[in-house]
């Protein structure tokens, strides 16, 4: 499944002490001051689009998975999401992730798939980001109350997941700034 893909451990996925994570509404990559660059899913693309090569990338394999696999390709460490609707995109495209990744699941993790706690693609990216040990996370393009429209998305259903995001996210207090 990941014939070309090096799957990694927690200690040697490089981190700042600080992290930027960007969601699918990111106006622009400036100021990144040193800190790790994460792109949650769909944001991969807009760093791509903008000649930002993201540090990281959380995703559940929808959106541009080109960009996605091309971030891999080029060095970014790519955490992959396993969950019950995206089972045959990962059959589909796992294999082509070349750089370093992380397995990760919502349910029981085991001595590789691993369970750092989140929901959405944004907030699964900061629950990993402060479970490695980042101090503090920054979001940028996140708007909870109105959600980037996607082909085929139930956009009730979206706000659903992102009120539960937001909870998410809101349990970190002051670590997470918006």
């Amino acid at each position: 499944l990941m014939q070309n893909a090096e799957l990694i451990d927690d200690e040697d996925i490089p981190l700042t002490d600080s992290a930027i994570v960007f969601g699918p509404a990111s106006p622009s990559f400036d100021s990144m001051d040193g800190r790790t660059k994460v792109a949650s899913g769909s944001a991969t693309s807009l760093m791509m689009d903008a000649g930002v090569l993201p540090d990281i990338v959380v995703t559940d394999l929808d959106g541009r998975i080109e960009d996605q696999i091309e971030a891999s390709r080029k060095g970014a460490v790519t955490f992959i999401h396993a969950h019950g609707d995206n089972s045959q995109a990962i059959m589909d495209h796992a294999k082509d992730f070349a750089g370093p990744v992380v397995l990760t699941t919502q349910s029981h993790p085991d001595n590789v798939i691993r369970n750092y706690g989140g929901f959405t693609d944004g907030d699964r990216a900061v629950c990993t980001m402060l479970a490695l040990g980042v101090s503090e996370v920054e979001l940028r393009g996140f708007d909870f109350t109105a959600p980037v429209r996607k082909d085929g998305t139930d956009m009730a259903v979206k706000m659903k997941k992102l009120q539960w995001a937001q909870r998410i996210i809101g349990r970190f207090g002051s670590r997470v700034r918006l």
